[in-house]
């Protein structure tokens, strides 16, 4: 399916979530930094923990909301969320109101939004799309999301470290701009909510749509395979969040000046080395992602989740030993072939499941 071919509600998206996610790279690998800086290690880290329990609970929540009131009046709402998240974040994080509490709070605004937004997008690409062709769409969105991985970094290395107030400004301008774009660009594709929704019991309803959600994994519980599945996945997930959680305060307090190479005058600071990494997994993986699927296929799931754990293992060790610009880059490829060994088959392994029930 060409890009021409897309619906209009699609090509806006692809657009308007590229430049956010431009954006949103720019300053979110440094907040573990800046939050750690703020309330020291451990209190930074319980709140990230709540942060993203509250993003969670809001996930749960997305897809009947989306349901109920339409994809594109939850996409409006997420995206003014967002706005307004970002906009206490940029301005708590100003010169002249310096308050870190206010800060984290606009964060969690923003990232609660955005796990109501996403719901409502994925929904729409099925809504719109042929079966047939909803792999190549989601393929190519999430082409544009590494791509954005690899150019925010880049330059939050540079801009946000010296300026934190600028890139949440951007990212919150950039959110009003897209609420702005999808109320009047974007059509709604749910059949079921093309006129409004009768009131009266949404109360009540979202409340038995949490239970109805929390019910449903008890499934998880009475299947063994399943249950061993979701245990390890957790664990895998737990390591490769050290990426953005961890690692750049190890970094941080541990590398004040690395050269680059020794002939050159150009020197790194934690900061920027990094935000370096990040960049250079991002475009691993919009690289190799293919080629890595295409390899895993020629085995067995169970091995690929075993050598990707393995990888995952000896890449945290190898952080912890290395310690000049190159070294890291060498461990950052083996870390970024746990990634792509382990998001393939765990995909296809719950396409299996679902299929087989």
């Amino acid at each position: 399916m060409k890009l021409r071919d897309w619906d209009s509600n699609l090509k806006l998206r692809l657009g308007g979530e590229f430049v956010l996610n431009i954006v949103f790279w720019t300053f979110f690998p440094f907040l573990s930094i800046v939050f750690a800086r703020a309330f020291g290690k451990g209190t930074a880290g319980l709140l990230m923990v709540l942060s993203q329990s509250l993003a969670v609970a809001a996930n749960l929540l997305g897809g009947y909301f989306t349901d109920r009131y339409g994809r594109k009046r939850m996409m409006v709402i997420a995206a003014s969320g967002q706005a307004i998240g970002y906009g206490i974040f940029a301005a708590a994080s100003s010169s002249w109101l310096p308050v870190p509490a206010l800060a984290f709070t606009g964060f969690t605004i923003a990232s609660t939004a955005s796990s109501f937004y996403y719901p409502a997008s994925q929904a729409m690409v099925a809504d719109v799309v042929p079966e047939k062709h909803r792999s190549e769409v989601f393929a190519v969105f999430y082409t544009f999301v590494n791509i954005a991985v690899v150019i925010g970094p880049l330059l939050g290395s540079v801009l946000y470290v010296g300026h934190p107030a600028a890139m949440p400004a951007a990212a919150s301008a950039v959110c009003v701009t897209m609420a702005v774009l999808l109320s009047a660009k974007l059509r709604e594709t749910n059949p079921a909510q093309t006129s409004s929704p009768e009131g009266g019991t949404a109360a009540s309803s979202w409340k038995e749509a949490m239970r109805s959600q929390l019910r449903n994994y008890r499934i998880i519980g009475s299947d063994r395979v399943f249950l061993l599945f979701i245990a390890a996945g957790i664990l895998l997930s737990q390591t490769f969040m050290q990426l953005d959680l961890l690692l750049p305060v190890y970094l941080e307090e541990t590398v004040h000046s690395a050269s680059v190479w020794s002939s050159w005058d150009l020197k790194l600071t934690g900061e920027r080395l990094f935000g370096l990494l990040v960049s250079e997994n991002g475009l691993l993986v919009a690289l190799f992602t293919v080629a890595v699927a295409r390899w895993s296929s020629l085995l067995k799931d169970r091995w690929i989740f075993i050598g990707g754990a393995l990888c995952y293992a000896a890449s945290m060790a190898l952080f912890s030993q290395a310690g000049a610009v190159w070294s890291l880059a060498g461990v950052m490829v083996v870390f970024t072939l746990a990634e792509l060994m382990c998001a393939g088959p765990q995909q296809m392994f719950v396409t299996s499941l679902r299929r087989s029930g």
